[in-house]
C-alpha cells in the first residue's frame, strides 16, 4: 500500500515554501536595513555601540517562539487603537508579527560583524585617505565598506540561516511556513511530515548559505563572476519559491485551528464542506487558544471550532457550575454582545479536560474519581499540556479537591499519553474525545464536584462572517452531526501517524452522511 503522507507532503510544499521564503526574505531585508546603518553610525561611538550590541544580544537570548508570540498581543493592541483612531485596523495575525520578530532576531550577527569589519581596517589607511582630502562619506563608501564587506557578508550569512530556521516557529501565531509540517506532524504523530519539514528548512538554509558564501568569496577575491553567480542563484531560488504562492487564488474564507489533532481534523472537515459548496477556503493551523479567539474576534479568521468550557473559564472568567443549556445560552449572548462573534451551534460532542490514568494503576490505588485521587496525589506525578497548569480549570480542581501532586510535568499532548501508558507519569490531563483513552485502556476519573465545566465543541463565526448566508448554509449540516464515538475514532485514526488529517476528515464526513 502506498504511503500517501509523502504525496501530501510534496503537494503542500509550494504553499509552505512560498510563505516561508516570503516572511524570511522580508524579515532579513528589514533587519539588514536597520542593523547596517546602526552599525555604521555606532562604530566610532563606543557608548552607543555597547548599548546597541547589548540590546541585540539580549534579544538573541529570548527563545524564538517566545519572541514571535510576544509581538502578537502587542500588534493586536495597536490594531485596536488604529481602528478606534483612524477607523481602519490591520491584521495582527501571521505575517506582520513574524516579520518584526524575525527582523529583530537577524540583527545581532550583522551589527557585530559590521562593527568588527570596520574596526579592523588599518588606521594608517584612513589617515592616508584624509591627508589626500577624501571626505568621510567617500572614505566610507569607497574604502572602508569594500574592505569590511567580506566580514559583513559572514554576518549576513549567519543572520540568513538564523532567520530561515526560526521562521519554522511562526506557525502558532498564524504564519504559514515549513514549520506547519513540523507542528502538524508532532500533533498527529505523522513523522513523515516532521522529517519533511525539518529537511526542507535545512535544505533551504544550506542553499541560501552557500549562495551567500559564493558572493562572500567573490567579494573577498574581487571575482565579479562569483558575485553575479551567487546573486543570480538567490534571485532564482526566491522566484521559484515565491511564484506558486503569489499566483495561487486567495481563499475567501480562513479556518482557524488550534494545536492538537482533533482541531486539524475538524478544520479539514470544515474546509471540505466549504469546498463542496463551491466556496474557497484555507486553514491557519496550530494557533494557541487565545490567539485563535483574538484572531476570530478581529476578523483575521472566519471560522473556528472552540469549546464552551474554554471560553466560559478563560475568556468569561466564570467558575460557577450551570446546566449545559444555560452555559451555551449565556456564552452565545456574551460572544455576540462583547465581540460580535456568532455561536452557530454545537457539533454534537464534548471534548472536556479530564484527569486520566491507566486502569491498572487506578485499580492498584483503588481510584475511581478525582476525590479518590486526592488521597494519593502526594505519591503521584501528573503531566499536562503546555496550557493546563495555568488554566482556571486546574485552579478549580485544586480548590475543589485539594490536589497536591509529588511532581508536575508539561509536555506535548501526544507524548503525554505515551508517558502515562509507559508509567513515566501517573496521571495526565486528558481530553475526553481522544481516541487514545480507549486504545491505551485509560480510566477517566469522575468529577463528582463538577469542578470542570461542560466542554461542548461549538462552531464560531467571526463578526464579518456572522450573517454570511452562503457560509452558514454550508456549515449547518455539521451542527449536532458528530457523536463523540465518531470523533474518538477520528482522533485515533489521525493520531496513529499513518493517516493524514484530510483523509480522516473525509472518513468522518462519510460517517456523518450515514446518519
Amino acid at each position: 500500500m502506498t504511503d500517501t503522507r509523502w504525496a501530501e507532503a510534496f503537494a503542500r510544499l509550494p504553499d509552505y515554501l512560498s510563505s516561508h521564503v516570503l516572511v524570511s526574505l522580508t524579515a532579513l531585508a528589514l533587519g539588514l536595513g536597520i542593523s547596517l546603518p546602526l552599525a555604521i553610525l555606532c562604530v566610532r561611538r563606543p557608548v552607543l555601540r555597547g548599548a546597541l550590541l547589548g540590546i541585540a544580544s539580549v534579544v538573541q537570548t529570548i527563545p524564538g517562539l517566545a519572541l514571535l508570540a510576544l509581538f502578537y498581543p502587542l500588534l493586536l493592541a495597536l490594531a485596536a487603537v488604529s481602528e478606534r483612531v483612524f477607523g481602519k485596523g490591520f491584521s495582527a495575525l501571521g505575517f506582520l508579527p513574524s516579520v518584526l520578530a524575525l527582523a529583530l532576531y537577524s540583527m545581532l550577527p550583522v551589527l557585530r560583524n559590521t562593527v568588527a569589519g570596520l574596526d579592523g581596517i588599518d588606521k594608517r589607511l584612513r589617515e592616508a585617505a584624509r591627508i589626500v582630502g577624501v571626505t568621510p562619506w567617500l572614505l566610507l563608501r569607497d574604502i572602508e565598506l569594500p574592505l569590511a564587506l567580506p566580514v559583513i557578508m559572514a554576518g549576513i550569512r549567519t543572520s540568513a540561516v538564523w532567520v530561515i530556521g526560526t521562521a519554522t516557529l511562526a506557525t502558532p501565531i498564524g504564519q504559514e511556513s515549513l514549520g506547519n509540517y513540523i507542528f502538524t506532524g508532532l500533533q498527529t504523530q505523522n513523522w513523515v511530515f516532521v522529517v519533511f519539514g525539518c529537511v526542507a528548512a535545512a535544505v533551504l538554509a544550506l542553499v541560501v548559505d552557500q549562495l551567500l558564501a559564493l558572493i562572500q568569496s567573490g567579494v573577498g577575491t574581487g571575482s565579479h563572476s562569483r558575485i553575479a553567480l551567487g546573486a543570480l542563484g538567490l534571485v532564482a531560488v526566491t522566484l521559484v519559491a515565491l511564484i506558486p504562492g503569489l499566483t495561487r487564488t486567495q481563499a475567501t474564507y480562513i479556518i482557524g485551528a488550534k494545536t492538537f489533532t482533533e482541531q486539524y481534523v475538524l478544520a479539514s472537515l470544515i474546509q471540505q464542506k466549504l469546498n463542496a459548496a463551491g466556496l474557497t477556503a484555507s486553514q491557519r493551523q496550530g494557533l494557541g487558544s487565545n490567539v485563535l479567539f483574538d484572531a476570530l474576534a478581529s476578523n483575521a479568521i472566519d471560522v473556528a471550532v472552540d469549546y464552551s468550557g474554554t471560553l466560559w473559564s478563560n475568556r468569561m472568567q466564570r467558575s460557577d457550575v450551570l446546566p449545559r443549556e444555560q452555559v451555551l445560552k449565556e456564552l452565545s449572548a456574551w460572544l455576540d454582545s462583547k465581540h460580535g462573534i456568532r455561536l452557530l451551534g454545537g457539533l454534537g460532542f464534548e471534548n472536556a479536560y479530564a484527569l486520566a490514568m491507566t486502569r491498572k494503576k487506578a485499580d492498584t490505588f483503588g481510584i475511581k474519581s478525582i476525590a479518590d485521587l486526592a488521597r494519593h496525589a502526594d505519591q503521584l506525578t501528573i503531566a499536562g499540556d503546555y496550557e493546563f497548569f495555568s488554566r482556571p480549570e486546574w485552579t478549580a480542581l485544586q480548590k475543589a479537591y485539594g490536589l497536591n501532586f509529588r511532581a508536575q510535568r508539561q509536555m506535548q499532548p501526544e507524548f503525554m499519553y505515551r508517558a502515562v501508558a509507559s508509567g513515566e507519569v501517573d496521571v495526565i490531563s486528558a481530553y475526553t474525545s481522544d481516541g487514545q483513552i480507549a486504545s491505551l485502556d485509560l480510566l477517566v476519573l469522575d468529577d463528582p464536584r463538577h469542578a470542570i465545566p461542560p466542554y461542548d465543541a461549538i462552531l464560531l463565526l467571526s463578526p464579518k462572517s456572522a450573517h454570511d448566508e452562503k457560509l452558514i448554509s454550508a456549515l449547518k449540516p455539521l451542527i449536532g452531526a458528530i457523536p463523540v464515538a465518531a470523533m474518538r475514532d477520528a482522533n485515533a485514526r489521525a493520531a496513529g501517524g499513518n493517516t493524514s488529517a484530510d483523509e480522516v476528515a473525509r472518513w468522518l464526513a462519510g460517517e456523518i452522511a450515514k446518519k
